[in-house]
């Protein structure tokens, strides 16, 4: 059986000679060239495992062959090598289909890693998506559910960093999972950690670990999520909801592949590949401030979106079908006439987790597992139109309830006085839009506050926000409680 042979381009001839050593002593057949024409004269004459190229080349640059490699349709996995602190050409190098990247000075270890990554995706993960397709973890057979299944495949042979964006409830965790299945991560961990569930005091050392003796209660040493997904993937569930202090924390962990432990001196080198997923606007998150600019561009390499339920309305009967087999076993349930219909004329803003949740509720009420539609009690909910984002979301000024009784006279000096109510005219525009809108929240905040007598979780449940977001609105507005 011949020995895997890797390509290597790099136009610094002891880089180079470093570089193909080190290959060969991991058993490995190494080709080099120092310019772009003999790089693409011996990818033509041979076929390659892995093509490990510099960025920057005497006669053009290394994010060309990427493109080359990708388009070649050999499925030749590429890495590049980037420059100390050049971090935007690896993200660059990523999206265009590299499948991964290593940084100047090159760190020995972290190229074997990588490169046995990539001779796993090479001899055993080629076929593996295809081969994965019939048993997905995502179900239904519509255009949109095809199509994202065919991007998971591709997304499966890269390592680079991918951002899932969808409404609540669409399945983002699945099709992470799904991603890592395919991937020659495969046999290594998957860690799925929900970023808004820590407590903000905790998550240094959820995320990192500690040293026995770190802190008061670090009996024993422990190892963090990073650690705890060595060698595979470590999803981070609702990112948007992580501290601003966090987030410079993991951006550097993201970064440098490194981690410390909390009480520990030295840092030490982990191999994990990022998947994030939101229903929030991370782009909008970035401008209104609540989320780092760099480490959006960190995590957000390549994005894919899931469609919801109510624009795959096709896959209904299959996810039916699935969703009462594992509730009541095979063959044990069935949906009675009208009732796929009733299923399609609402909206579903939970998406599947609501049809889990609906038909769960109508098995419990059903006779001899035969659900009905007036079992589904889908009265209460609001059917609405194909399209419409949120169709049962209250809105959120006319939701604040009207107190019966005046509410207790709140001290002038306490708060930032409320400015006048806000109205334009049909035609009118505001002058200055950020300073309008901050306007308009100040307004609501300090409504639902006065309501609740400062009560800050009940007003954020009345805004249908967040305590943290709320606390966050109030510092930015420059609210304040008003004092005994």
């Amino acid at each position: 059986m011949t020995a895997p042979r890797i390509l290597v381009v790099d136009d610094e001839a002891d880089l180079r000679e470093l570089l193909e050593i080190t290959l060969l002593k991991m058993g490995l057949d190494v080709d080099s060239a120092a310019t772009l024409r003999q790089a693409r004269s011996l990818f033509e004459e041979h076929d390659y495992s892995l093509v490990l190229t510099d960025m920057r080349l005497p006669d053009g640059l290394g994010i060309e062959l990427v493109r080359e490699i990708s388009a070649s349709g050999k499925g030749t996995p590429v890495a590049v090598i980037t420059a100390f602190g050049s971090a935007e050409n690896a993200v660059v190098a990523l999206k265009a289909g590299a499948f991964d990247y290593i940084a100047k000075p090159v760190a020995l270890d972290a190229l074997r890693v990588m490169v046995r990554s990539a001779l796993k995706l090479t001899e055993g993960g080629a076929g593996q998506p295809e081969a994965n397709a019939g048993a997905s973890r995502l179900i239904g057979n519509s255009a949109a559910m095809q199509a994202l299944r065919a991007q998971i495949a591709r997304l499966a042979r890269s390592n680079a960093p991918v951002s899932i964006t969808g409404e609540s409830g669409a399945g983002k965790e699945l099709a992470a999972r799904e991603i890592h299945a395919q991937s020659s991560r495969a046999a290594k961990p998957f860690v799925a950690v929900n970023c808004g569930a820590i407590p903000e005091t905790l998550m240094e050392a959820e995320f990192f670990g500690y040293r026995k003796g770190a802190f008061t209660g670090a009996a024993d040493e422990r190892e963090g999520f990073f650690q705890a997904a060595d060698g595979g993937t470590l999803m981070l569930d609702e990112v948007a909801d992580l501290p601003l202090a966090m987030q410079v924390k993991l951006l550097r962990a993201i970064q440098e592949r490194r981690v410390r432990k909390i009480g520990a001196t030295v840092e030490e080198p982990v191999d994990v590949r990022i998947i994030s997923a939101t229903h929030q606007d991370l782009a909008r998150c970035v401008e209104t401030g609540k989320f780092r600019q760099d480490l959006f561009y960190r995590l957000n390499v390549i994005e894919l979106a899931l469609p919801p339920l109510r624009e795959r309305l096709d896959d209904l009967p299959l996810l039916a079908d699935a969703i009462l087999a594992r509730l009541a076993g095979p063959g044990k349930a069935a949906l009675g006439p009208g009732v796929l219909e009733a299923l399609r004329a609402y909206s579903f803003p939970g998406n599947v987790r609501e049809l889990e949740n609906v038909l769960e509720r109508a098995l419990a009420f059903a006779n001899d597992g035969v659900i009905e539609v007036g079992d589904l009690s889908l009265k209460a909910a609001r059917p609405g139109e194909p399209g419409v984002r949120e169709p049962v979301a209250p809105p959120v000024i006319p939701a604040l309830p009207v107190t019966p009784e005046p509410a207790p006279a709140v001290p002038a000096a306490a708060t930032v006085p409320a400015p006048g109510p806000v109205s334009l005219g049909p035609a009118e525009l505001p002058s200055n839009l950020p300073a309008y809108l901050e306007q308009v929240e100040r307004e609501v905040i300090q409504r639902a506050l006065q309501q609740t007598q400062f009560n800050r979780t009940q007003a954020a449940s009345l805004l249908g926000i967040s305590v943290r977001q709320l606390r966050y609105s109030m510092q930015k507005l420059e609210i304040s409680a008003p004092e005994d």
